[in-house]
């Protein structure tokens, strides 16, 4: 047979080397709600433990959020578990649309089209509107769905480099000849938590005939003063042409997406994307959570600005016991350790102190940038952050890096 005991041992020994290196990913079980607090069991078969999660993309905590969960059943209850079907042949339901209109409205954008995940929201937008005379000039930090996305467009490809409004400018004079130009960028960037400049971005766009896309799922319900997201935080939100963004983050942290924008550039999209012509809807019960969670984030912004309260008490406390975080102000905060084994290690010790995180390192980040990426949510009190940080000050006594800056991390324990 092809998969023989020799090609075997050959897969044994890559996972043994990653295992000696001390950045084998381990498995972990959440065995109760999103929340939190969760009951985890790790390593696999021991105990169940309960541990405080600062991991999760659950910035608003509405993953559990009683009201959503109730509509959830409601829909499932009314519509069904799933939809068995494509959004074109016969997988649209009425409150497919009802959700779109929502999301346009609360984004402020001319029309929406669902998908199954941002993911697949990027991977069809670009192949709809776009066409080999046209290039796409993107920021070099996008997130790898919309790289994967880009790469099944046949427009020309063009970065610049992050958060570079120079630099883009020049690409923009650079592609003048080009039929359509694309910005591309994330409106908050995963990793790191900074926020686009997306105001000069805006400015550069007109300057330069060239249309603007933001991916903002990191955005979405949080940012801004009413959480519409990055273009609300910058005032921009009548100059941005589209819009992707994940409904398995904020806004209630299922599944499902959606590109929101222009209706010519959204209608093309429900001709031609195919992830929206060959994927299975979302399902009846998730629609049905999402509808109410844009109800609940139309209603009030008591979530919103509770998270951002508790980010600003948690940056301000870590920054204080001497970690080494990136500056900035969304939940997002990385806790830079450069040293992928060391990012590794002290998670798995934070776990032992009852907090939830994972060490981030290479291929997720760039080499040498290892990091322990910590979220905040509005589910978060003000005992729970408090213990994360005093568990961090006491892992990172134990590690000798308290008050150290990068070059002294680095000198310690390389990269």
């Amino acid at each position: 047979m092809a998969y023989s005991d020799k090609t075997r041992q050959a897969f044994v020994d890559d996972i043994e080397t990653i295992k000696k290196r001390g950045i084998f990913k381990e498995k972990r079980f959440i065995c109760s709600p999103q929340g939190a607090v969760i009951d985890v069991e790790y390593p696999e078969g021991a105990p169940r433990k309960e541990v405080l999660n600062f991991c999760a993309n659950n910035y608003l905590g509405l993953s559990s959020h009683a009201d959503v969960i109730k509509a959830a059943h409601e829909g499932l209850d009314s519509r069904g578990y799933g939809m068995s079907s494509v959004r074109f042949i016969c997988g649209t339901q009425d409150i497919h649309r009802e959700l779109q209109d929502k999301m346009s409205s609360f984004l402020g954008m001319e029309d929406t089209l669902l998908f199954p995940s941002c993911m697949d929201a990027n991977a069809g937008v670009f192949e709809s509107i776009l066409e080999p005379e046209d290039v796409i000039i993107a920021d070099r930090l996008i997130h790898a769905s919309l790289v994967d996305g880009i790469r099944l467009c046949s427009a020309q490809y063009d970065t610049f480099k992050h958060m570079n409004m120079k630099h883009l400018e020049k690409k923009l004079e650079l592609h003048q000849d080009k039929r359509h130009r694309l910005i591309v960028t994330d409106g908050v960037f995963s990793m790191d938590g900074d926020l686009c400049p997306l105001d000069e971005m805006c400015e550069l766009s007109e300057k330069y005939d060239a249309m603007l896309l933001v991916d903002e799922s990191h955005a979405s319900g949080f940012i801004g003063r009413t959480g519409r997201g990055t273009h609300e935080h910058f005032g921009v939100m009548d100059k941005i042409d589209l819009i992707t963004t994940t409904f398995g983050k904020a806004l209630g942290g299922a599944s499902g997406g959606c590109v929101s924008g222009r209706k010519e550039l959204v209608e093309l999209c429900r001709q031609k994307a195919r992830p929206y012509l060959f994927s299975n809807s979302m399902a009846p019960p998730i629609v049905a959570g999402s509808i109410k969670v844009i109800e609940v984030l139309s209603k009030t912004t008591e979530r919103r600005d509770k998270l951002e309260e508790n980010t600003q008490r948690f940056r301000e406390k870590m920054t204080s016991a001497g970690l080494n975080i990136r500056s900035g102000v969304t939940p997002i905060v990385p806790v830079m350790l450069y040293n992928a084994k060391l990012a590794n290690d002290m998670a798995r010790d934070m776990y032992a102190e009852g907090i939830y995180v994972i060490g981030f390192f290479f291929p997720v980040v760039a080499a040498g940038a290892a990091r322990i990426r910590v979220q905040l949510s509005a589910a978060h009190e003000i005992e729970h952050i408090d213990k994360c940080v005093d568990a961090f000050a006491k892992v990172g006594d134990k590690y000798g890096i308290i008050g150290m800056d990068k070059k002294a991390i680095i000198d310690k324990y390389g990269m």
